[in-house]
């Protein structure tokens, strides 16, 4: 039988990364409360936030598997979030000039008829070129990239900042590994190539 899939994410982005497996799939607003605990651990922080829309997606119904995850980006140790704002992006892509920026992403799998979550974490590391203030308006001016986290979009003119990706999957960086999520999906009996759910 088919599995009802639901991404429990509102971003434009996820949504785009997912229909690239050609399955069909519900998206919904998981209403959480995203602020880290005090000395919460980057990897940790995106860990609990994954499984926690993932659960929350889950709520009213009684099977499907539902796709949670979240994303932070770490620069020098610090947690950056969206900019929102210009001059934010400008701080954030001054700060990431010459740097490396890690990313974790956290990837939560939530079976509704078992109740069980399977959540993972994957981390990508962004190599910046060093960038003038020029570079950075021009870049900013062109994009504006104020709701994506660390203040670009690699799937556009954001690649021109770096140079060098190192991680296992490239989907990880626009936040949903879907490399980890085709074998998250198989272990609960969703096989992507065939699109079945074996009993």
């Amino acid at each position: 039988m088919s599995s009802r899939l639901i991404l429990a994410s509102t971003s434009p982005f996820r949504q785009q990364l997912l229909t690239k497996l050609n399955i069909p799939f519900d998206t919904c607003s998981p209403d959480i409360d995203e602020t880290p605990k005090e000395g919460e651990a980057p990897d940790a922080l995106v860990m609990r936030l994954a499984q926690s829309k993932a659960i929350k997606g889950a709520s009213g119904l009684s099977q499907g598997l539902v796709i949670g995850s979240d994303q932070v980006a770490v620069i020098n140790g610090r947690i950056v979030g969206k900019p929102l704002t210009h001059e934010k992006a400008v701080e954030q892509l001054t700060q990431a000039s010459n740097q490396i920026i890690t990313f974790y992403t956290g990837l939560s799998l939530h079976n509704i008829s078992t109740g069980l979550s399977d959540t993972r974490i994957e981390t990508f590391k962004v190599h910046f070129r060093e960038l003038t203030q020029a570079q950075i308006e021009y870049y900013l001016q062109t994009e504006q990239p104020y709701f994506c986290a660390g203040s670009f979009k690699c799937e556009g003119l954001g690649i021109a900042l770096f140079t060098q990706l190192e991680g296992k999957d490239p989907n990880t960086l626009v936040g949903l590994p879907l490399i980890t999520l085709i074998d998250m999906l198989s272990k609960q009996g969703y096989q992507v190539l065939s699109q079945n759910l074996v009993d």
